[in-house]
């Protein structure tokens, strides 16, 4: 059933000590529930490039992508909306990384001409394929990724998918790096002012359930495959938000 999406001017609040923040609590988002040309979901990814904006992530996985000490062929974003955000990535790292082709996984084809031109512009080709991502990642051709990325996609997992979304991930990478929201206070604080700087009733509710569902600790790196020369790094990154990587040995 389709959530009905509030048009008042304030999303309704869960009460500040409804839910404890020690664990991580995974909710329906409602941008995932709408149709792409709905005009909330439109503006709410308006929302969500202004918020990648504020919060740096761009900058953020594009350090971790940096650490890889050979350019990849072919890179894959799960999870990839539109694909600005990796445009925006890929401009950080198109003086060192050329040749590029880029695949965006996603249930829903958003990516624009104007996009498209933009990753041509750095001699980068995209492509994008609209699949859940567990089957893409099931049946995808050995070498078809060797570097995948998701910016705030892996919260939206509870641990049992995320353990086979991770395990799946590394059987085609040979580095993994995400981007997500930190389950905290202060994040949580955040995520309900959101509508001080216009963000609209979507993006509201969204946020407060991103930062429910969002990680602390190393809890991504429990959830990685053990063995096989893998090493993996997790932590804080800016005020909001939390870095993960994971590298195979030799690299």
């Amino acid at each position: 059933m389709k959530p009905i999406v509030p048009t008042t001017a304030h999303a309704p609040r869960p009460t500040p000590h409804a839910f404890p923040l020690q664990e991580r609590r995974v909710d329906p988002e409602w941008l995932d529930e709408l149709p792409p040309d709905d005009p909330q979901a439109i503006g709410s990814r308006r929302d969500l490039r202004r918020l990648n904006w504020m919060m740096g992530h761009a900058g953020i996985l594009a350090r971790l992508l940096a650490e890889s000490p050979t350019a990849p062929r072919k890179l894959v974003e799960l999870g990839a909306g539109d694909g600005t955000f990796l445009l925006r990535v890929a401009r950080r790292l198109a003086p060192r990384w050329r040749e590029v082709r880029v695949t965006l996984v996603d249930r829903q084809t958003l990516l624009s001409a104007g996009t498209r031109d933009g990753f041509r512009r750095l001699g980068w080709t995209v492509e994008a394929v609209e699949a859940d991502v567990f089957d893409w990642l099931r049946e995808a051709r050995p070498g078809a990724a060797e570097v995948i990325v998701a910016n705030l996609f892996l919260h939206h997992f509870t641990a049992g998918k995320l353990a086979n979304l991770l395990a799946l991930a590394a059987g085609h990478a040979r580095l993994l790096a995400a981007c997500e929201p930190r389950r905290g206070g202060l994040a949580l604080a955040a995520a309900r002012l959101l509508g001080l700087i216009g963000c609209n009733a979507l993006t509201r509710h969204d946020a407060v359930v991103s930062v429910r569902a969002g990680f602390a600790g190393r809890e991504l790196s429990a959830l990685w495959p053990g063995g096989d020369g893998w090493q993996t790094t997790e932590r804080r990154a800016g005020l909001f938000s939390h870095a993960f990587s994971a590298t195979r040995d030799g690299a």
